[in-house]
């Protein structure tokens, strides 16, 4: 309807401006002369037929559209009466079908009702006659039944206690005979194919002088040439009566190698003086650099590991300067790499990780005195952040504990770690701290229940222990043994392991009289 209303719209406006034009083409013909007038007329008459013939089309044209229009509102209103009772009758039937499953189910409940009744008759008829049959049991045993309970704990308790330890002593011993065995087959062989030197290198900080009269030259006027030297290297000089040597004292081995090469080259030059002292003092800081760099290529280069970043290289080689218990740290990192591939190659494990995770374990000591936490976790994140492989990064994490061990690799780097420590004339150990830690092992195993004696004995490397019969059985000495090896982990710092035998003796003493 509004296509037509339009249409309408436009006949009009058509109509008004035809008239219109022919109004104004008459006043035209008028002035211009009645000669015109009749051409005037004829046009005007066409015009207005052309635009009765375009309103009549464009009329027609509408109705038709307008009808179409309406048989296609028609067409969709008839298919959706029919979807719509489709979905009525779909719905009638499912409704049907509910409540013929509700009544089933009501049907059902009834049933169960009734079973349920039953069963709760069937269930008082049982308990009735279950106390009945307890009540004879009692009169015949002469016991009630919470007591019948404790005896046949307390027997279960003492047959299951004497299973236990039985079980458990079979399977340690078939355990440590198997692991032992295979253990000194793989330890014994990588320490044959090694075959490392036993003498450790010490980072020296004496410096020889020619003659006392050196002493004097090195203080220097009113003490000027040391005080230059003491600031150019960060180091303490001490002279004292000594003869014939300085002695050089500093926390960081690396400025103390500086100092001593600088002063060994300012003895053997003679020219003291602080100009001097600052130029050798650099010369000889170039040398070490050096040096630290070729050591951790060397390092790198004698255990088969390429690709390492150069400031990996870089603390590797400052490990050629740096002690654990008189132990270098730079040779004791080979060491453990070789130990670490060996034993990897023995048990199937990745040769080529174990190798690196050996020779980067230690890395944090180089700096250890420079940021806080504990070495093996500076190392760890010094190597993840110059993209060393997560599972090398791991293994030096985790070789004191500190982090959870995530691959086989990791126990390999561990154990070569502790051989390559634990081995005779690795280490050096003051007087006083061996009885200090002997003495502690003493303490700890003394400190449990039931322990009559406790003794060190193979230079701190076992500890064994006489506990009393009485208070402690077969399952409370293997209890004990685990208890007392935990606590010596948690609170004491040793190379190598201890061993933790626990001994329980019983004696039967009579006499013949």
């Amino acid at each position: 309807m509004e296509v037509v209303q339009l249409l309408l719209v436009a006949i009009v406006g058509i109509a008004l401006g035809a008239g219109v034009g022919i109004y104004g083409w008459m006043r035209y013909e008028n002035s211009q002369g009645r000669s015109r007038k009749l051409l005037a007329e004829q046009e005007a008459q066409r015009i207005v037929e052309g635009a009765q013939l375009q309103a009549t089309t464009a009329l027609r044209e509408a109705e038709d559209k307008a009808k179409r229009a309406m048989d296609e509102v028609e067409e969709i209103n008839i298919r959706r009466r029919r979807e719509l009772d489709a979905e009525d009758e779909r719905l009638r039937r499912r409704r049907e079908d509910l409540d013929k499953r509700l009544e089933q189910l009501e049907q059902r409940t009834q049933n169960l009702n009734k079973r349920q009744s039953k069963l709760d008759k069937q269930q008082q008829d049982l308990t009735k006659i279950h106390e009945e049959h307890a009540a004879e049991l009692q009169r015949i045993a002469q016991m009630t039944t919470d007591e019948a309970k404790v005896e046949l704990m307390q027997l279960a308790e003492t047959e299951a206690r004497n299973d236990m330890a039985r079980i458990i002593r079979q399977v340690e011993a078939e355990a440590n005979e198997i692991a032992e065995t295979r253990a000194r087959e793989v330890i014994s062989l990588a320490i044959q194919r090694l075959a490392s030197e036993h003498v450790s290198e010490i980072s020296v900080s004496v410096v020889p002088l020619p003659s006392d009269e050196m002493k004097g030259r090195i203080i220097g006027r009113n003490g000027r040439n040391i005080r230059a030297f003491e600031l150019a290297t960060g180091v303490d000089v001490v002279v004292d009566d000594t003869p014939e040597a300085v002695t050089i004292s500093s926390f960081d081995p690396i400025r103390r190698e500086v100092a001593k090469r600088a002063l060994a080259k300012l003895v053997v030059d003679g020219r003291i003086h602080p100009a001097r002292i600052e130029k050798l003092v650099e010369d000889a800081r170039a040398e070490v650099e050096t040096i630290i760099k070729q050591e951790g290529e060397r390092a790198a280069y004698e255990t088969g590991i390429p690709g390492l970043h150069p400031e990996i290289l870089k603390l590797l080689g400052r490990l050629k300067f740096r002690t654990s218990y008189g132990q270098n740290q730079h040779a004791h990192s080979i060491e453990t790499s070789h130990i670490a591939g060996m034993i990897a190659a023995e048990l199937g494990g990745d040769v080529m990780l174990a190798k690196m995770g050996g020779l980067l374990h230690d890395l944090g000591k180089a700096i250890d005195h420079e940021v806080e936490g504990t070495h093996a976790l500076i190392g760890a994140e010094f190597a993840k952040r110059y993209g060393v492989n997560a599972k090398v990064v791991n293994c030096i994490a985790s070789h004191h504990h500190e982090v959870e061990q995530e691959c086989v690799e990791a126990y390999i780097v561990e154990a070569a770690d502790a051989i390559s420590g634990a081995r005779p004339g690795a280490r050096r150990e003051s007087l006083e701290t061996y009885i200090r830690r002997v003495k502690t092992l003493e303490e700890i195993a003394t400190s449990f229940d039931g322990v009559e004696q406790s003794y060190a004995l193979q230079a701190g490397r076992e500890v064994r222990i006489i506990v009393r019969p009485d208070s402690i059985d077969d399952l409370a000495a293997l209890r004990l043994s685990r208890d007392i090896a935990r606590k010596i982990e948690e609170t004491m710092q040793y190379p190598g392991q201890i061993k933790v035998q626990v001994i329980r003796e019983t004696r039967a003493i009579e006499y013949a009289r």
